[in-house]
């Protein structure tokens, strides 16, 4: 611990409600962005219902900031975790709440990309929906999910700035904690440029990770 701040325990809650809430984000985005996909004027099954009532709830939840989703949905962290504040994953649910609808426009906008010729020709080979959207659409558009999870995970990284309403930790919260105590000197505090420094190097390591992932994914598809 270093000046009241215990930097390596700030890191795993960082990491921790980052990657638990993107992949509770993607069980649910995935599967939403892929109906919103194929429900669309265009897509494999059009069904103006469906995609206008999906679209709108995802475009709600998108345009409620994710501090008063935060607040909001403390009942429910109450209900869930018998509390609502001070540990690291009462911000799962409304960093999960703030993002799965992000990802379902993601994954919509990605398989978007998929040529409608392309799937016409193997849908008049007698190749189901089912088949088509699982070896055929999502194939296709890996690189450009993976891209997007990358792009999921810094923006939740932002989104969880608000761990420090709750008191809930992680490297973020720690640096406005530390500002609020040195309010005078605070730009001459080593530790406040480290904790810093330490998102940047996360916002880094999401971004280049995925971009190569999505580099060998691409690559390798256009070998075959």
């Amino acid at each position: 611990m270093i000046d009241g701040i215990n930097v390596w325990k700030a890191i795993y809650e960082t990491f921790l409600m980052v990657v638990i809430s993107t992949s509770l984000a993607y069980l649910v985005g995935l599967p939403l962005g892929v109906i919103l996909n194929i429900t669309s004027k265009n897509g494999l099954k059009p069904n103006k219902i469906v995609n206008t009532i999906l679209g709108v709830i995802v475009n709600f939840l998108r345009s409620i900031p994710c501090l008063i989703l935060t607040v909001i949905l403390i009942p429910l962290n109450r209900a869930i975790f018998q509390t609502a504040s001070g540990k690291w994953y009462t911000m799962i649910i409304p960093l999960f709440f703030s993002s799965f609808a992000y990802v379902s426009r993601i994954v919509e906008q990605s398989l978007n990309e998929v040529d409608n010729g392309e799937i016409e020709a193997i849908k008049s080979m007698g190749a189901s929906d089912f088949f088509i959207v699982r070896k055929v659409m999502l194939v296709e558009t890996r690189s450009s999910l993976i891209i997007g999870v990358g792009v999921t995970l810094v923006n939740v990284i932002g989104y969880t700035s608000f761990a420090y309403n709750l008191g809930a930790g992680g490297l973020i919260s720690q640096i406005w904690s530390y500002y609020s105590k040195h309010t005078a000197n605070f730009t001459k505090q080593w530790l406040f440029w480290l904790l810093i420094i330490l998102v940047v190097i996360f916002v880094q390591i999401f971004q280049e990770v995925s971009l190569f992932i999505a580099k060998k994914i691409d690559r390798r598809r256009k070998l075959q």
